[in-house]
């Protein structure tokens, strides 16, 4: 079986895609959905990218963590959820 040819990345989406690796409720079905990388794809890129000493703390977070597979989730969150999450606007009293 052959790698599927991934695309090119630029900074900005290299940069995107270790934050998004590194949250804890962002799935890499997600990071897969919006950039083309599957998990073992974001792992080669997060130790390229990346110090050694980071990769292997980021390594074991996320080793058998639910949270980062949303089908061991049992949801399929592809849209990302940072992007829900926003602070709730506050209204100043009268």
């Amino acid at each position: 079986m052959s790698k599927p040819m991934q695309q090119r990345l630029s900074p900005s989406d290299i940069s995107r895609v270790i934050e998004m690796a590194w949250e804890d409720h962002t799935p890499f079905e997600a990071i897969q959905a919006q950039f083309g990388l599957n998990e073992a794809g974001c792992i080669a890129l997060m130790r390229r990218e990346m110090q050694a000493s980071s990769f292997r703390m980021w390594r074991r977070r996320v080793t058998g963590r639910a949270s980062k597979h949303s089908q061991r989730a049992g949801k399929l969150p592809i849209k990302h959820r940072a992007y829900a999450q926003a602070k709730p606007v506050v209204k100043p009293k009268r």
